[in-house]
């Protein structure tokens, strides 16, 4: 390991790794190894190599560095855990950034800084290279789509933030000036979290456009001139996991921002492993015990018929919810990760209170939508707190992957081919026994409503079966003989839903999801009446 001074940031240190004179650059610390892996292999795979990564700790550094990496410290001692969103030490994370900014522009670069939460889809650098006028390029929260195509957005038409996760920042006097300004405010005032510094800097003035043809716009002081990525191809979490711009508009997508998502950092890997866009090791694709699936059955009643309003969402979400928890349960049962089916929505889920749909976008009802919606904690308990949900008091640990992941080429042949189909049948019928014997090989029919003691004899005849899919989750699962096991078991996964939000005109505005709704007679998705009712219910 070279001494540390050598991983300074160095005009010369930007020079060996910047191509026609652009750098692009991201930064994070350990708890974000995977993402900065997942960022660097798709700018590597695309054969984009003039990049650098800011290591913000030690151990960070050092992993970067044996990974034959780009890295370069920046010596703020940054604790190595998560950073949660709106926490002290994501505010100052933030400050790094804008301090990043003003340290790399004087060396005369253009600099395409970027959060380690997104990932490169197809090279930016010609894209940009098309506006060369810009100071500034930006990405936005724009979820109204501004224009069809690939041309900068229409900047009279962007209402949403400024979105400082992609940005693009040549080295003129007024992308300089403006630098300077945004850290010294961030400096002068601790509690400005650093977009929104940014936002109200360049806002100060919008317009005149430049020319008649770019995008392109004075902001700032007046003489700066900026340029918004088109929402539809540099996507946010709402464009691209909700509305899917880029396939409506039939484009190419050149970037992916894990935004407008829930359950904190395991949403956004979550999300990237949905759009099978994230680096993992190989063993996440080759888990102990193996893998369990199952076809999920909806009607089109549900997914159709009637208005799209609280009860019809509700409706298809809890008719899903009944199948996974039976998935669940059988997944515990038979000790294997449970393979997560698609999720349909027939709302859109945010933070405020909306119709349903946000008026002018082009959310299609229903959708396919991220896990995050409605198995927020599922995720964060399963990924992260397991130390919160001590098997004595919950039960086993149960294990998940995204509905993409059988179909992910990163998935091994060995898995691809160790594979049991499961038919359910009613027992008596051709071929309908509790045994192990397969009807033709690969294929196993087998009787509905077994007990947990036949299941669990069965199945461990098939316990080198990397992959087992059930037909169906109808009468698949009864339930635990052990009631204490039962009991853990419902107590862990009522914690794996969360909310669905919000309700106009009523506070609050959030219903929860029940994952035992099925219960109790005359449930209905109404809003909390009272603060002692506003609490999930476990």
């Amino acid at each position: 390991m070279p001494r540390l001074k050598s991983f300074r940031l160095t005009k010369e240190l930007v020079a060996q790794r910047a191509k026609d004179n652009v750098i692009i650059v991201t930064f994070g610390n350990f708890a974000f190894m995977d993402f900065i892996l997942t960022w660097v292999k798709h700018l590597t795979d695309l054969g984009v190599s003039n990049l650098l990564v800011g290591a913000m700790d030690a151990k960070l550094l050092n992993a970067l560095y044996w990974k034959g990496i780009p890295v370069f410290d920046m010596g703020s001692h940054i604790s190595t855990d998560d950073v949660g969103w709106g926490s002290p030490i994501f505010h100052k994370m933030g400050r790094q950034k804008v301090l990043l900014i003003n340290a790399i522009l004087p060396f005369g670069f253009e600099l395409l800084m970027c959060d380690t939460d997104m990932v490169w889809l197809k090279n930016p650098l010609p894209y940009l290279a098309r506006y060369p006028d810009a100071d500034i390029l930006t990405s936005s929260d724009q979820v109204v789509p501004t224009v069809v195509d690939d041309r900068l957005a229409d900047w009279k038409q962007v209402g949403a933030a400024y979105n400082i996760g992609i940005f693009h920042w040549r080295p003129t006097p007024p992308a300089k000036k403006l630098a300077k300004e945004w850290i010294d405010m961030l400096l002068a005032d601790d509690r400005i979290w650093d977009q929104n510094g940014f936002n109200e800097l360049v806002r100060r003035q919008t317009g005149p456009a430049f020319d008649d043809e770019s995008g392109i716009f004075y902001s700032y002081d007046g003489n700066l001139k900026l340029g918004i990525l088109p929402e539809s191809i540099f996507c946010s979490g709402h464009t691209y996991f909700v509305q899917a711009l880029h396939q409506q508009f039939r484009l190419q997508p050149y970037a992916l921002h894990t935004t407008f998502q829930y359950a904190g950092t395991e949403g956004k890997r979550h999300r990237l492993r949905e759009a099978m866009v994230f680096f993992d090791p190989p063993e996440y694709y080759d888990a102990p015990g193996g893998f369990l699936s199952f076809r999920p059955s909806i009607s089109k009643s549900l997914l159709l018929d009637g208005e799209h309003n609280l009860e019809s969402h509700f409706s298809l979400i809890n008719y899903q919810m009944r199948q996974i928890r039976s998935a669940l349960g059988l997944a515990s049962v038979l000790n294997r990760t449970l393979v997560m089916p698609p999720l349909w929505c027939r709302l859109d889920r945010l933070w405020f209170p909306h119709p349903g749909a946000l008026l002018g976008s082009m959310t299609r009802q229903p959708f396919l939508c991220p896990l995050d919606h409605v198995f927020e904690y599922a995720l964060v308990q399963v990924n992260v707190m397991l130390r919160d949900l001590p098997a004595e008091e919950f039960g086993p640990a149960i294990n998940i992957r995204e509905y993409s992941f059988l179909n992910n080429p990163f998935l091994p042949q060995r898995v691809r081919e160790s594979w049991l189909d499961v038919q359910l049948c009613q027992e008596g019928t051709e071929d309908c026994h509790a045994s192990s014997n397969t009807s033709r090989p690969g294929l196993l029919r087998f009787p509905k409503r077994s007990s947990e003691e036949t299941l669990k004899k069965v199945f461990s005849s098939f316990k080198d079966v990397k992959v087992i899919q059930f037909s169906s989750m109808q009468d698949a699962f009864l339930g635990f003989t052990d009631k204490t096991r039962e009991e853990k078991f419902r107590k862990r996964v009522k914690q794996y839903v969360g909310i669905w939000c919000c309700v106009e005109n009523h506070i609050p505005g959030h219903i929860y999801y029940d994952m035992y709704w099925d219960e109790k007679p005359g449930w209905k998705p109404v809003p909390p009446k009272t603060p002692e009712d506003d609490h999930p219910p476990f």
